[in-house]
């Protein structure tokens, strides 16, 4: 099985004396704790996300803190700190963002509904991991056709690992506009954070959003699926070094994503990490099929 994780290649190794890196992320109005928030440092192989209690603790090398933070959480703006100032205050306050909402209206009825990138079961052949650093994985679905459509339903599938033993894993559901000339995911297009469960042994979680009244972007949209770097989530992998080739031990956060092979040159994939999207496009060998998330979108229209 072949199984694509995450990591910023241009990032180096740092060493040294080791601290505690603690403390809370909060709104800066409402001075309430923010619950899985991602932080990463730039240029780096070091990250995690706050609990449920908007708390977060890291031990890193003590050169780290050097480094500059990248702070991004649903409905807040994105912020890069020092390192050092957060670990001084012993956290830190985020802004929430300033949302136009304008393609969230009020659906009435639904009229005939169709599922966009299908997906069974023995069609997963491998999935996506992650390690290290927070990443938000994204399939993007078009709009096709003038009829107005709706957002219904999602499906996610998933990969079980045996190395990760607790019963579940928590991750984030978000929805994101695109960028009519580069493509790219753009801004949320809802405040609602959506955390989901992985539950081992099941397949694939799906959720109903027809209540969240999200009308299909003109340009499309993007789904994502946000790795929350918690406790919770953290298991290791014993892996072998690509250069030395001797064995180590890595740290990897569940779930693990499902992933299916299409023709459909429609479907693309971004990944967000380090404060930045970035394509990711793989190939079947020897042919034109793409992997992508094994990630069904249901969509409906007004009658």
């Amino acid at each position: 099985m072949r199984l694509f994780w995450f990591f910023l290649l241009c990032s180096v190794a740092i060493t040294g004396q080791e601290v505690d890196f603690e403390g809370y992320i909060k709104d800066v109005d409402t001075k309430e704790p923010i619950p899985f928030v991602n932080i990463s440092f730039l240029n780096t192989l070091v990250g995690t996300s706050t609990d449920e209690a908007g708390h977060f603790l890291l031990t890193i090398p003590e050169p780290v803190l050097q480094k500059q933070v990248h702070i991004s959480s649903i409905g807040y703006k994105d912020t890069i700190v020092a390192a050092n100032t957060i670990f001084l205050k012993k956290g830190f306050y985020i802004k929430a963002e300033a949302m136009a909402l304008e393609e969230v209206v009020l659906a009435e009825d639904f009229g005939d509904s169709k599922v966009l990138n299908p997906v069974s079961s023995y069609s997963i052949t491998s999935g996506f991991d992650a390690s290290s650093t927070p990443w938000i994985l994204a399939l993007y679905f078009p709009n096709i056709g003038a009829a107005k459509k709706y957002l219904e339903k999602v499906t996610i599938f998933f990969r079980d690992k045996n190395e990760f033993t607790r019963d579940r894993a928590k991750f984030r559901l978000r929805f994101f506009g695109v960028d009519p000339i580069t493509k790219e995911p753009t801004v949320d297009l809802t405040r609602k954070s959506l955390v989901l469960e992985a539950v081992k042994g099941k397949e694939f979680t799906a959720i109903d959003v027809t209540a969240m009244k999200l009308k299909m972007p003109k340009e499309g949209v993007y789904v994502g699926l946000e790795w929350l770097f918690i406790p919770y989530n953290w298991y290791k992998k014993d892996e072998k070094d690509n250069i030395t080739n001797k064995p180590r031990i890595e740290d990897r956060f569940a779930p693990t994503f499902g992933g299916v092979y299409t023709t459909n040159s429609n479907y693309k994939v971004y990944v967000y990490g380090m404060g930045a999207w970035r394509p990711f496009d793989v190939k079947a060998r020897g042919n034109s099929q793409h992997f992508i998330p094994a990630v069904s979108l249901k969509i409906g229209q007004k009658l």
